[in-house]
């Protein structure tokens, strides 16, 4: 498949001498004169680029080592077709003498003129920030088609004489200003980019497209389920009366999606379910649910551990021959682990049932929140379950 924005001029590519670029302005704190263009992959790769890698023994070097399924998996996109690379790398000629290197326009990427003159400086570029986008195209080149990957125009800001140090300075402020996406947006995004079939492959290749199937069966379940209607808190809402957060509702949803029984099961169907569970839960505990926001049911605790338990109490419900997608099938089911599981809540006081779902300091679900916690609670409840009968 052709790179929908990346048409490679024909024929065998050829190392430029110069590339054109635009002169910005100065570093404010450094002084160092600074450049922007595009620079073919080809200019870079293989030889023509270090990457300064910390290393502990010496203290020199400040940036982290690849992680080669970052690489991969751009390679991959970037052979396929499917992303593109419009942000720039950052670059840096540490030589003093690389403000040489500009001249009339152009960045001059030999370190000799046509006579055969040295111009004082050699053109290595200092990868400062991007060493993943450049690794990636060096695999491409490497082991695909080089002529093809070799032409691909990066876009580039490179400073001019920039010592060690200042590219560290730059790499601090570039890698710790930047904040990440939050994970509930990043989710809906992910959900929404998902409509193209090309995204969804990818997804699928890498394992991640049960976190697709979680978006929308959250979303369904906030627009359909009186139980989650209002209380579900995804990007950019206010809290309100919102007492659960998309995203730690989608990553409950892991399990039950990884099981074979309800990943075979249409998404309606999986609404249908799981919206039957919570009313069956909110059957035993009604207390719970009508003030929601003093106990731990509806939040990540309980969501955690509730739907950790789900697939062993649908295979409970079909064991007995009781309806998947009826409450009161679960409310049979579940009423001994949500009336008897017991703690000890801040005070040191044993509590139980629905005192045992407070919300700190009265109740005691809030003290298993931990990966180890969740399991033992987890591990206590299945103990209260009904068994399976083998006929």
């Amino acid at each position: 498949m052709a790179h929908p924005t990346f048409t490679p001029e024909p024929g065998p590519f050829t190392a430029p001498r110069s590339i054109p670029v635009i002169m910005g302005p100065k570093l404010i704190r450094a002084e160092v004169p600074i450049v922007t263009g595009f620079i073919p992959a080809g200019a870079l790769i293989p030889d023509n680029f270090v990457v300064p890698h910390r290393d502990p023994r010496t203290g020199r070097g400040y940036q982290r080592l690849p992680q080669e399924t970052r690489i991969n998996e751009l390679a991959t996109d970037l052979r396929k077709g499917r992303v593109d690379l419009p942000t720039s790398v950052l670059l840096n000629i540490r030589n003093r003498e690389a403000r040489r290197a500009f001249n009339d326009g152009q960045l001059n990427l030999v370190p000799f003129n046509d006579s055969g003159r040295s111009l004082g400086y050699e053109p290595k570029f200092y990868v400062v920030d991007g060493q993943h986008r450049i690794l990636a195209l060096k695999r491409l080149i490497e082991d695909f088609e080089e002529e093809r990957w070799s032409k691909y125009m990066i876009p580039f800001t490179c400073m001019l004489g920039a010592t060690e140090d200042e590219e560290m300075d730059q790499f601090y402020i570039v890698n710790s200003k930047a904040k990440s996406v939050r994970t509930d947006l990043a989710y809906e995004l992910l959900s929404q980019r998902a409509q193209d079939p090309e995204v969804m492959e990818s997804l699928v290749e890498r394992g991640r497209d049960w976190q697709v199937h979680a978006t929308n069966i959250v979303k369904q379940l906030s627009e359909e389920s009186p139980v989650w209607r209002n209380r579900i808190r995804f990007a950019a809402m206010e809290k309100g009366d919102t007492v659960m957060p998309s995203a730690s509702m989608v990553s409950s949803l892991k399990p039950a999606l990884n099981s074979p029984y309800f990943k075979a099961l249409s998404p309606d169907q999986q609404v249908s379910i799981l919206d039957a569970y919570w009313r069956g839960i909110r059957a035993v505990l009604p207390e719970a649910f009508d003030e929601s926001s003093e106990f731990s049911v509806q939040k990540g605790i309980g969501v955690t551990v509730l739907h950790m338990l789900l697939t062993q109490v649908i295979e409970i419900a079909r064991s007995r021959g009781d309806g998947v997608t009826e409450p009161t099938s679960y409310a049979n089911i579940l009423r001994g682990a949500l009336e008897e599981v017991e703690g000890e809540n801040a005070s040191g006081d044993p509590v139980k049932g629905v005192t045992f779902w407070r919300a700190a300091p009265l109740g005691a679900a809030g003290s298993y929140s931990s990966s180890a916690g969740r399991r033992v609670l987890v591990a206590k409840m299945q103990q209260r379950l009904p068994k399976i009968s083998v006929q």
